[in-house]
């Protein structure tokens, strides 16, 4: 009677079976550190005296955090990394005009159903939209799977979220997942698997679900998890040749805890400051801003992408208000200049950028200053999350964003 976790670990471990609570050394099938966390995972690999790299072909490394180089610093971490792959034949390796490393991975063909997958970022969790145990783990820990190729974690506990309803025009899997994070609190679903279920979520793209996942994190969560369906094994097939096994839950597990969420009628969610699960309904905030950011990992995808340009699309971004526009990879780029997108966004006053992380992190393009407020269609809005710790930081849906840009205020789409 086990979970997808239990299951997906106990494969892992080589056992028969496993249960929550039980610790358990994870043979690791993917190990991906980027250019803000990889120079410290490099560091600790050196320190304790590793001649060389399990498997190579199972490391990946994008560079997305801080691209182009935007100080000596961060030029520096990039020299660090690319002697690292050099040095170690890293066959994975996408430097600074791939992308971000969370849209990067499924699409180049590295995730696929039952693996296990660790990466030295918070929001790997995103990778459970295609059935893999995906979790960040801290860049030390990543210096020994470097070298060893396995990593112990405790086996957790599951939240399955049944979600059922339509969504209603203008109501996304942003605002799903934000919901369910001002219900269940930062730390709701501290060190469970998250399990996204029901109908709603069927009826999901790939992209959507990977929108759900990716913030697991900000509710506590040790991962996020989609069962396979025929969507999943679709998208595995267009975008690898890896073998995969599909594991599902057992409803009758003794580590199940089963929550129903009825989104019929769900509004557009806005996160407000200075805390994820500070989540409010469209209709009760008012709020001028100065920034919207179109992006990230949570929301920079091609759908997003075409969302806010339909919004877009023959208006412009309001005379006070800035927008920041970044795709989440190379691929997305392309295809959004194939459809016109980019133009639109460029004729709306929008600023487009190259596909990378820009302001989500407050570490690189697009940050705000004292007292600045942003709309981010990201994940995270901590003080400082986005520049300045006396600036505010929104988070909404694409949606949200572009009608919000245009209006100067947060507003839905529509009004």
């Amino acid at each position: 009677m086990p979970t997808m976790s239990e299951k997906i670990l106990a494969k892992a471990s080589g056992k028969d079976n496993v249960e929550a609570g039980d610790i358990v050394i994870a043979n690791i099938d993917v190990a991906m550190t980027h250019d803000l966390t990889g120079p410290l995972s490099v560091e600790s690999f050196e320190k304790i005296g590793a001649k060389n790299v399990w498997d190579a072909s199972k490391i990946i490394i994008p560079f997305d955090h801080q691209v182009p180089a935007d100080s000596i610093d961060s030029a520096n971490n990039h020299i660090i990394m690319r002697e690292f792959v050099k040095k170690y034949n890293i066959e994975n390796f996408y430097d600074v005009n791939a992308g971000v490393c969370h849209q990067i991975l499924p699409e180049q063909g590295h995730v696929v159903p039952g693996e296990v997958i660790v990466g030295a970022d918070s929001h790997t969790c995103t990778h459970g939209a295609l059935g893999a145990f995906s979790t960040g783990i801290g860049s030390t820990d990543m210096a020994m799977v470097f070298a060893e190729g396995n990593l112990w974690l405790k086996v957790p506990e599951t939240n399955r979220f049944n979600i059922t309803g339509d969504l209603k025009e203008n109501v996304y899997a942003k605002d799903v997942i934000l919901y369910i994070i001002g219900q269940m609190g930062a730390d709701g679903s501290t060190y469970k698997a998250c399990e996204f279920a029901g109908e709603t979520i069927s009826n999901m793209s790939i992209s959507d679900r990977m929108v759900l996942c990716n913030m697991a994190i900000e509710m506590g969560g040790k991962t996020g998890l989609v069962e396979p369906d025929q969507k999943t094994i679709d998208y595995v097939k267009k975008h690898s040749n890896k073998p995969y096994k599909i594991f599902k839950t057992d409803l009758d597990s003794p580590s199940l805890n089963l929550i129903d969420i009825d989104v019929s009628n769900l509004e557009p969610q806005i996160a407000c400051p200075h805390n994820v699960d500070n989540v409010k309904p469209i209709s009760e905030v008012d709020q001028e801003i100065d920034q919207v950011f179109l992006g990230s990992c949570t929301n920079g995808r091609l759908s997003d992408l075409r969302d806010a340009a339909k919004i877009l699309k023959g208006n412009k971004i309001a005379k006070d208000t800035r927008m920041l526009v970044i795709p989440a990879s190379r691929e997305i780029y392309l295809k959004a200049l194939d459809e016109g997108l980019i133009k639109i966004f460029v004729e709306s006053g929008a600023l487009v950028s190259a596909p990378c992380c820009g302001p989500c992190l407050g570490g690189h393009t697009g940050i705000i200053g004292p007292d600045e407020v942003s709309l981010s269609t990201s994940n995270r809005n901590f003080k400082g999350r986005q520049g300045s710790p006396d600036g505010e930081v929104f988070l909404s849906s694409a949606a949200v964003a572009a009608a919000s840009a245009i209006e100067g205020k947060i507003v839905a789409p529509g009004e």
